[in-house]
């Protein structure tokens, strides 16, 4: 059983001005933090021991995406624990029992991740924790002040020697929410006190550093721990001025289509790979950003093709339409049933005839298990890994046309007019189409051609600033209208059913009758604001602004 918790936290570590006889910053006295912000009062929890043991892949891919898996005893949540990243100062602790094996639940929340890597362990710490509860008035505790006294050894590739070092960490309470005011109050106090901001975001980041640094400086005749000579410092060696002005001169090379198509490819796989946890936790809205992310993906490739070769994006194109479409099972049962519970609360309680809510929640629950299960599916199938696999692969190694080393505006304002040319041709196909089931098809194809216009804006926006930005505005606006008269159709499809499973079963199909007209007005409705919002969206001047 995993248990869940938001961690809100901050690190923090002494100045350089404070280092003490080892040459490194040595952590001085906690500052008072009574009257910080609502702080009344400083409880001492007392010293905690506690052994943790850090595990990732051999390439580290956790700790590239900010993410720790550790097994802990000591302190009063020993156990498991997997931390995603939320924002800043944020993550999502994801808890379990103690162990051997890494519990089933985190494996398979990491999978998007490691795919086929093996898990072991990285590093080893151990840390002596000085508790402190910050309380206020009342005597709720606000948030817990920690001094840690860190000692850490690399595990993998090969033992290293040990390090160590101490850190503050300021962490809020459950149930306190983002409470910047407090972590920015004590924060003052502990600046004021010689603190600042942890240069790394986690101790497994620190550990890792300290110790690699120095093998580093025994490599290069620095002294390693407890050896005499200079040790080496963090990071990259600061530039000569003669070498800054050297690189402030060199020319910048000018935004090209690569830039911005690539760009904007790299942040939807990174999404993909992101959602996927949530997906699996079956987190509110996470199978709809999933997929809004596939789209946008499969639309890159397509709006761009100058770009990037159709004949390697073709075939990804054709593996994310798959997936997308398993996604959406599960989507569009969400939004069906959201639409449908919607439209039963707005109708006064004696036109609710019959079980009219037990029949939607039997009827939404049972296509739910089957949704579920097709999306954890496709998740924990090959076919998924493999894509996972060859978007990254497309990503270090582009297959770039001879467009992608052209100049970024002209690139992209071409594209975003082509898959606008195409929309208008739908557009005039379904304005022209008599009401009925061939112009329901029709709107259902210029929808996603007006959702194909907008994410190829969204990708120029880079290249075309405020002009692109407007441009995707107007095609939410017609996305709006087109989606929501989809949504109708769909809509009275499931109420038909409905109505027919009310009436075999004895039930008033009423209710289930009433909606579906009230369907049938709102689509109707739609239709007849298309003319005068094409109109509007399609004049000349936007798209010439496109290519001012």
């Amino acid at each position: 059983m995993v248990d869940t918790k938001q961690e809100i936290e901050r690190k923090y570590e002494a100045t350089a001005e404070e280092a003490g006889p080892s040459g490194r910053p040595d952590l001085p006295g906690l500052p008072e933090l009574t009257g910080a912000g609502p702080v009344a009062t400083v409880v001492s929890r007392g010293v905690a021991t506690l052994e943790a043991t850090y595990y990732d892949t051999p390439g580290r891919r956790l700790l590239a995406d900010g993410i720790t898996l550790r097994h802990r005893t000591g302190g009063d949540d020993e156990g498991w624990h997997l931390k995603l990243p939320v924002g800043p100062d944020t993550r999502e602790e994801l808890r379990a029992p103690l162990g051997e094996e890494v519990p089933a639940e985190m494996a398979t929340l990491l999978r998007s991740r490691v795919r086929h890597d093996p898990l072991g362990p990285l590093a080893r710490l151990h840390t002596e924790r000085d508790r402190k509860d910050l309380v206020d008035a009342d005597g709720t505790v606000l948030a817990e002040v920690s001094v840690d006294r860190v000692t850490a050894r690399r595990l993998a590739p090969e033992e290293s020697a040990p390090t160590r070092w101490t850190e503050v960490e300021v962490e809020l309470a459950e149930g306190r929410g983002h409470d910047q005011r407090l972590l920015d109050a004590v924060e003052a106090r502990l600046r004021d006190g010689g603190l600042h901001r942890a240069d790394t975001p986690s101790k497994l980041a620190k550990a890792l550093a300290e110790t690699e640094r120095a093998a580093g400086a025994v490599e290069s005749g620095g002294g390693g721990p407890g050896k005499p000579g200079k040790p080496a410092k963090p990071g990259k060696p600061a530039k000569t001025a003669r070498e800054v002005e050297r690189a402030a001169a060199e020319p910048r090379r000018p935004l090209g289509a690569d830039d911005v198509v690539l760009d904007y490819i790299r942040r939807q796989i990174d999404a993909l790979v992101r959602l996927d946890p949530a997906v699996r936790r079956d987190v509110p809205d996470a199978v709809h950003r999933m997929r809004v992310a596939t789209r946008r993906l499969r639309s890159a490739f397509r709006s761009y093709r100058k770009v990037l070769d159709r004949s390697v994006t073709d075939p990804i194109g054709d593996e994310l339409k798959w997936l997308a479409g398993e996604l959406g099972v599960e989507r569009d049962r969400e939004v069906l049933t959201e639409r449908l519970q919607g439209r039963l609360a707005e109708l006064p309680e004696e036109l609710r005839r019959g079980p009219v809510r037990e029949r939607l929640h039997h009827w939404s629950h049972g296509r739910r298990d089957g949704a579920r299960a097709t999306v954890l599916g496709a998740l924990d199938s090959e076919r998924y890994l493999t894509l996972l696999d060859t978007l990254d692969a497309l990503a270090a190694d582009p297959p770039l046309r001879d467009d992608a080393a052209k100049p970024a505006a002209p690139v992209a304002a071409k594209a975003v007019l082509r898959d606008y040319e195409r929309l208008a041709g739908r557009m005039a196909t379904a304005l022209e189409t008599p009401p009925g089931p061939d112009r329901d098809i029709a709107i259902h194809q210029a929808r996603k051609a007006a959702k194909r216009v907008r994410y190829a804006a969204e990708t120029a926006r880079p290249a075309l600033g405020k002009s692109a930005k407007r441009f995707a505005r107007r095609m939410q606006d017609v996305q709006d209208v087109l989606g929501d008269h989809q949504d109708s159709v769909v809509a009275r499809e499931a109420l038909r059913q409905l109505a027919t499973q009310a009436h075999v079963a004895g039930e008033s199909d009423f209710t289930f009758g009433l909606l579906y007209g009230r369907e049938e007005e709102r689509a109707a409705a739609r239709e007849r604001e298309l003319p005068d919002l094409w109109a509007e969206v399609s004049r000349e001047k936007h798209r010439a602004d496109l290519e001012a």
